[in-house]
């Protein structure tokens, strides 16, 4: 038997036992929700389920979902794990004010739990990922629609209810579609089902999140701005995990994660287009999105409400696969390339600063195979919409920072950040040689440009496009 995406379904609880069979009377596996809606039966869950008008993610049910997962493990931050992340945080910037000129952030340090990262971070996942839960959704709810309401849905049902179901089953929808008998029920489903969409990205969302939260070590760790601008933040249980096996000193680890997380807060900070230009890429991405109606209408079409595993098939042949198109390409590719920047001016400001640190390189190393060969942060996005923020190119960005450093010393490498026009582009990163000793590349004229209030005319060479190309998040 197929079994449907996104955890729902038998074999999922820690209770079930390989090759049990599932409950016929719950085949959307709603039951397993009753508890996060707190109790009741099958019908009182999905009328709590299909009461969220929030959105195309059910944020409830994600919350849910997403805080019960963190709070497995998750403990108190003792007063003793505090006062060792506001001193690593404070040595961390002592160490980074030699090494480049962007300011501290300015902002007190902060332990978090895993359930401190989760509630505090859950205003920019919903930003990054409603803009594209939207687009999926509402290509799925429509087809649903159409399906249910065609030949061979239920709305073209009428009569009594098939024979030959169980008798809890019957019960169940008989009194979903009460005096309407059949043609009623199929009227009732249409307004259930425009609600899966958010059901299961709500469900997938508070999967991913909570798994995520036993992950991180602090509030940079996907390489986007989640929290507050300029306020360090570590989380002692996911230091404590990072270091696990390396045989290294606790204090080493913490002091090396907080240089990472103070330099990523002194670049969010002080380069205030960042955050427009990473999240406007994920929206660009999200705009880009194209559904193949007919792969879920032929999904919705298979489903047989006197069959409950159609709907669990169904759900696994294809409902959700994305289809790239040139735009979502050449989104991802922008929103690759900023990441790749970031991670690596980060990994060379960060190299410079911890030569004092016995295990530096061996840490450097350890933090460059977690984010590039499929981190939290890409496993948490693939899941979710095909979207990856895994930087590809970390290594490559940071040896282009440091032939600038090199060439243009701190101050040159850091004014780069002044405008993303400025910033090298993907080619750029192939020849950081060729972009340290291009000629023509005169950027005190360039920086000149920017203070008197005119950008001069770069070439379109896939640099970082500025803020203004894509209006922000959220926006009409």
């Amino acid at each position: 038997m197929s079994r449907p995406p996104f955890g729902f379904g038998p074999g999922d609880r820690p209770d079930d036992e390989p090759g049990d069979e599932p409950d016929p009377t719950d085949p959307f596996g709603l039951g397993q929700l009753s508890e996060l809606f707190g109790g009741g039966d099958i019908m009182s869950v999905m009328s709590k389920m299909s009461a969220w008008r929030g959105g195309p993610v059910n944020w409830d049910l994600a919350t849910e979902v997403a805080e019960k997962a963190a709070r497995d493990g998750d403990r108190a931050v003792s007063s003793a794990e505090r006062q060792e992340v506001e001193e690593a945080c404070r040595l961390a910037d002592l160490w980074l004010d030699p090494v480049t000129t962007l300011p501290a952030g300015g902002g007190s340090a902060t332990a978090w739990t895993r359930t401190g990262w989760l509630s505090s971070t859950l205003p920019a996942w919903r930003t990054l990922v409603d803009p594209v839960a939207e687009r999926v959704v509402a290509a799925m709810s429509g087809a649903l629609e159409q399906g249910l309401s065609g030949e061979g849905g239920l709305g073209g049902l009428t009569g009594e209810l098939p024979e030959g179901l169980p008798p809890e089953m019957a019960a169940m929808l008989a009194n979903l579609g009460g005096a309407g008998g059949m043609a009623g029920l199929g009227e009732a489903m249409k307004g259930v089902m425009g609600q899966v969409g958010g059901m299961v990205f709500g469900m997938q969302v508070g999967q991913a999140l909570g798994a995520l939260a036993g992950e991180v070590v602090g509030g940079t760790d996907v390489g986007l701005p989640l929290s507050e601008a300029g306020r360090p933040v570590l989380l002692p249980a996911g230091v404590k995990a990072f270091g696990e096996g390396l045989g290294i000193d606790d204090g080493e680890v913490r002091l090396y994660l907080a240089l990472r997380e103070q330099a990523h807060q002194r670049l969010f900070k002080h380069v205030p287009w960042l955050r427009s230009h990473l999240f406007d890429a994920v929206d660009a991405y999200a705009r880009g999105i194209e559904v193949d109606p007919q792969a879920i209408e032929r999904a919705v079409g298979s489903f047989d409400p006197s069959d409950p595993e159609s709907l669990q098939r169904a759900m696994g042949e294809g409902m959700f696969e994305l289809q790239p198109t040139e735009a979502q390409q050449a989104a991802l590719a922008r929103l690759e390339t900023a990441l790749a920047l970031v991670e690596g001016w980060v990994d060379a400001v960060v190299e410079s600063a911890s030569g004092q640190l016995p295990h530096a390189v061996q840490l450097r190393e350890t933090v460059r195979r977690r984010r590039a060969s499929g981190g939290p942060a890409e496993q948490t996005f693939a899941a979710l919409v095909g979207l990856q923020l895994r930087p590809r190119r970390l290594r490559e960005a940071a040896a282009l920072w440091a032939e600038v450093a090199a060439a243009r010393g701190t101050e040159g490498r850091d004014a780069l950040w002044d405008h993303p026009d400025l910033l090298p582009g993907p080619s750029d990163l192939d020849d950081p040689a060729g972009f340290v000793g291009a000629a023509g590349t005169d950027w005190d004229a360039g920086l000149a440009a920017l203070e008197s209030g005119e950008v001069g005319d770069a070439p379109d060479d896939g640099a970082v496009d500025g803020p203004d190309e894509d209006p922000p998040v959220g926006s009409s």
